[in-house]
């Protein structure tokens, strides 16, 4: 009979596609593991992977991960819930974000007023997000770039303008502003491919018929991106929220004559239920806070 125990390790196994690394992961012995997977494919009556030389999951075994990762977070969620409602403010909340610099300043009010709240960070690409969110392994999403809406509720907390950062004695330290073709032949410091800032980049310079930036250092880290360009290796893009910072770099600000150089920043919860206990008390947090006033 199917149980949670099934579920579990039927999840893992789907997301590894690989017995013998899933065994290891759930510390089962991976002849266990195999028969666990064989009597749900009984129960279910049809395979839910392909066995041709690698373990694939099939069609029917990516349509059941969607109800059995489903099942698992609303399990997980109505736990979080009966911790919060018989432990007054207390409990955890699940924050992702594609920077943790960008939720300092909220972060930090939060504690500061909800001290007994736990809050768990998980850095992530937006393209994780969605799915994150729908499994229920996060409770809230802040997003800097587009999220497909799907099954998601998005509430818009900030709309600011992109600038251009340059070293202090570049050729273009002088200049208020400056057009994308004017960036054609300059090396960018940014983030890997899938990163707001990458994708930014990407889009400005495709939309105005220009080759892909020239891209000299790329990381995981947006924030790390202005101590990169102070140091001489580059020019990149930077948030206005950064330069309001009191802890930003020397660097040049230059204003890029475009009207597509934004970022939008956005909270994402998944729509099937209102947030409770320790995410409802995050998401008026983060709802509520004054964005314009910067990270710090």
């Amino acid at each position: 009979m199917m149980d949670l125990h099934t579920l579990r390790q039927f999840v893992v196994v789907a997301r590894l596609e690989h017995l013998s690394r899933a065994a290891d992961e759930l510390r089962v012995a991976q002849p266990s593991l195999s028969r666990t997977i064989a009597r749900l494919e009984g129960e279910l009556g049809a395979p839910l992977f392909d066995r041709g030389g690698r373990l694939r999951l099939n069609d029917a075994g990516k349509a059941f991960l969607r109800h059995a990762e489903r099942s698992l977070g609303e399990l997980d969620a109505g736990r979080r819930a009966v911790a919060a409602i018989t432990g007054g403010e207390s409990g955890t909340v699940r924050l992702a974000s594609e920077t943790f610099l960008t939720v300092t300043g909220p972060l930090g009010a939060f504690k500061r007023a909800h001290p007994g709240v736990e809050v768990e960070l998980h850095q992530m690409a937006a393209e994780e997000m969605a799915r994150s969110l729908r499994a229920q392994e996060v409770d809230l999403c802040v997003a800097s770039q587009p999220v497909p809406p799907e099954g998601l509720e998005a509430v818009r907390l900030l709309d600011e303008e992109v600038w251009v950062v340059a070293p202090l004695g570049h050729p273009l330290a002088g200049r208020t502003s400056v057009t994308v073709a004017e960036l054609a032949d300059e090396p960018f410091v940014t983030t890997r491919t899938g990163h707001w800032q990458r994708r930014l980049l990407d889009r400005l310079f495709a939309g105005n018929g220009l080759a892909p930036a020239k891209v000299v250092c790329e990381g995981d880290e947006p924030g790390a991106t202005a101590i990169l360009v102070a140091a001489g290796l580059g020019i990149g893009l930077i948030p206005d929220m950064a330069r309001r910072s009191a802890t930003r770099a020397p660097v040049a600000w230059i204003a890029v004559d475009s009207p597509d150089c934004r970022r939008t920043l956005t909270l994402l919860r998944y729509a099937d239920g209102r947030p409770a206990g320790a995410a409802h008390l995050m998401h008026a947090a983060l709802t509520g806070w004054d964005w314009t006033s910067g990270p710090v």
